[in-house]
Parts: C-alpha cells; structure tokens; sequence
C-alpha cells in the first residue's frame, strides 16, 4: 500500500500509551497493516508498531528471515499481534543490542526477559498465542513497549552502552539510516 514515515525519539506521539483495537477484519486495520508491512520492508526493520508511523492502536507486526540490521539473528516468523498480552515465563532476563526505526543510527545494550508467551489476534479476530524465547522474545517485549510509549533507550541500565552503531560496531555494516 505505502512507505509511511516514522516518528522520531523526540515526537510527543511516541510517549503516549495507545488505544485497544475495537473491531478486527476492518479494511482500516487491513490498509494500516499493508502500510506498516511496506514500511518495515523499506527500512529492514525486524519489527513495528502502530504508534511509530502516529496510530495510536494496539498494533505490532514483526517477523525476520535475514536482516542485514541484525545479521547473526535467529529466524522470526512474520506475526500481525494486535491487543497484545505479554506473560512472563518466569524472571531470568538477558541483556542484548538492540536498534529501532524511530532511534535511527543508534543501538543500546537492553535487558529484556529471555522466555515468555503472548497472545492476542491477528487483524481478522483469530487467536494468536506462543511461547517464545531469546531473540524472538526480545522482539516482541521492543514491539509491545511502543504500545505502552516506551522507547529501548528508556530501558538501558548503563548509558555507557548505547551510541552510533558506527562506533559501537566499527567495521561492521549494520544498514542504519
């Protein structure tokens, strides 16, 4: 459908918490979905929220076969997660480098729990519910933060880990914006 912008860290819009999704099997939802899909596709991100391109909904999608952002990344399927609900497994937690489309040209060293299950709907009403771990859990916790207005530097425990891509990983092309 289309290349919607992404909000920027700094946009106000990015720190509010967003609206339950109502009504499922919509064309509204579908055309939201086909943009954010076109969109994620076009910046090579693992993942999105609705609230990054400025719709306040309970919306992610994610999903990664190869990603030249996240090069040695385990495969994710492509899920459409709306209404989230994210349960923790149990309290063990891994820290690890994360990146985002709103926080272009930068990563951080984010603790995020290691095993988890989720579940909420696809955009026609049908149930989706898994029990993940490491990098797909990871994925899913940056997702699902957005909802809630909450960006990854947000999490950092140690500023002294977060900075250009360029110079954290020198040598490395990560396609950052």
């Amino acid at each position: 459908m289309a290349i919607r912008p992404v909000l920027r860290m700094g946009d106000p819009r990015l720190l509010r918490v967003s609206s339950p999704v109502a009504q499922f099997d919509t064309p509204e939802l579908h055309a939201l979905i086909a943009d954010m899909q076109d969109t994620m596709r076009a910046l090579n991100g693992a993942g999105l929220a609705a609230p990054q391109i400025g719709v306040a909904l309970r919306v992610v999608i994610f999903g990664i076969d190869h990603n030249p952002r996240y090069p040695d990344a385990e495969a994710v399927p492509f899920t459409v997660l709306v209404n989230p609900l994210l349960t923790p497994l149990d309290a063990v937690t891994e820290d690890g480098w994360e990146g985002c489309l709103s926080v272009p040209g930068m990563r951080g060293l984010v603790p995020r729990l290691k095993r988890l299950e989720y579940s909420g709907c696809d955009q026609h009403g049908a149930r989706v519910h898994r029990r993940v771990d490491d990098f797909h859990a990871r994925v899913v916790q940056h997702e699902c933060d957005h909802l809630d207005g909450i960006l990854y530097p947000l999490r950092i425990r140690d500023l002294r880990h977060f900075g250009f891509t360029a110079e954290l990983f020198p040598g490395q092309d990560l396609q950052e914006e």
